[in-house]
């Protein structure tokens, strides 16, 4: 495992996300400014998500069969472009595209990150793309904080101060070589040769995994798009409050991510999303109906599970599509957190006619749900042949 490259590319992942974290956090003013509805609001969320997700596999598509590793340093630029032009957006339709620009630049840099640190993972594979998350989550735990913060000190226009950090990622990707990685010939080979799917015995099972991500992703971004305004408009609290409980939720799947991909190389798999996937709701309705400090601990704790299988559920993926790991990276990122957005769209027209408590509540059964999904997919995945490859079981 190198070391050094595995930092950069998870530094260019921080920068990366820390729009994504950021652009909910921002939604509440956006939506008071503009005089938005709760569904165009998250309407706003699926547009970022269709550009930053939908497209990914398409992406992961050219990295699996060229060399584009000049994207690396594109992605976070762009993605801190988009956000950072976002507050000066005159409407809808402009807030839009800037979400849209964000959301390219993120489109970008994960399939061929993934791709890249799948390589460097070995044997360790889920612990090398624990510690590539932790760059993103880390991110998305500092967005929120930020957001609100630029905005309590700058107004909309605060937005402009994401544009530093997507120029100084820049500059460092252009200014050094290590991300000039070579795969091996054989991996080349391999890659060249494969198939654009998973096989005949694995298709199924990967199937069962996206619609298990999807539901995953849909509570996620769900969380993150409605608690600031259960916090702002039914709490009536501080928006700094949502901030706080956001990034809280965030760090704490930071933490999750971290050891979700050491804990699945240690005792398996599934079993590991399992556990994460059937906690999560438990600690989700804790929150609901408590307040303060504890209504935060368990926040905390929730955030830390449901993040926690990211790393785990994406190594899956790439053993079932060991010769197209770059399209299965986009596939598992890309395209089912994408669907998961148009989830979180659907909830806000939830919210618009029966009120964010309610839309909420319908948000936390979702982990069950993919909980129910997950136990069916057979577990490790089997090659061309038929035969059971050597991954930690379940």
């Amino acid at each position: 495992m190198n070391l050094k490259i595995l930092i950069l590319l998870t530094a260019g992942h921080f920068v990366t996300d820390i729009n994504t974290g950021a652009l909910p956090a921002f939604l509440p003013f956006i939506k008071e400014a503009l005089a938005l509805s709760y569904t165009k609001t998250a309407s706003i969320i699926l547009i970022f998500n269709i550009t930053s997700s939908v497209i990914q596999p398409i992406f992961g598509y050219l990295s699996d069969r060229w060399s584009v590793r000049w994207l690396l340093p594109i992605g976070p630029f762009l993605a801190s472009l988009g956000l950072g032009l976002l507050g000066l957006g005159p409407s809808y339709a402009w807030i839009l595209l800037f979400a849209s620009l964000s959301g390219i630049g993120q489109a970008i840099y994960h399939p061929e990150g993934f791709k890249t640190v799948n390589f460097l993972g070995g044997q360790k594979k889920a612990t090398a793309i624990s510690l590539f998350h932790f760059g993103g989550n880390l991110g998305f735990a500092v967005g929120p904080i930020l957001a609100t913060l630029f905005f309590t000190h700058f107004g909309l226009k605060g937005s402009l101060c994401f544009v530093l950090p997507g120029i100084i990622m820049l500059g460092v990707f252009l200014f050094t070589t290590q991300w000039k990685i070579k795969v091996s010939p054989p991996a080349i080979k391999a890659t060249h040769l494969a198939r654009s799917g998973p096989s005949a015995q694995n298709l199924l099972p990967m199937t069962l995994l996206l619609l298990a991500v999807v539901l995953r992703s849909a509570t996620r971004l769900s969380l993150l798009t409605f608690i600031p305004f259960y916090f702002i408009t039914v709490l009536n609290h501080d928006p700094l409050v949502a901030g706080k409980y956001l990034s809280v939720f965030l760090l704490f799947g930071t933490i999750g991510v971290v050891a979700g991909g050491p804990l699945a190389d240690r005792f398996g798999y599934k079993r590991t999303v399992l556990v994460s996937l059937g906690l999560t709701p438990v600690f989700l309705y804790l929150f609901l109906f408590t307040s303060g400090m504890l209504s935060l601990v368990f926040f905390a704790v929730a955030g830390l599970l449901i993040i926690s299988s990211n790393s785990v559920t994406m190594a899956m993926g790439q053993s079932f599509m060991p010769q197209n790991v770059g399209m299965a990276s986009g596939l598992i990122l890309g395209l089912a957190m994408g669907i998961g957005g148009i989830g979180t769209t659907l909830l806000g027209w939830v919210a618009d006619h029966f009120g964010i408590p309610f839309a909420l509540q319908i948000t936390f059964i979702l982990p069950l749900l993919a909980f129910l999904v997950f136990f069916f997919i057979p577990y490790p995945p089997h090659d061309q042949a038929g035969r059971s490859k050597p991954f930690p079981e379940s």
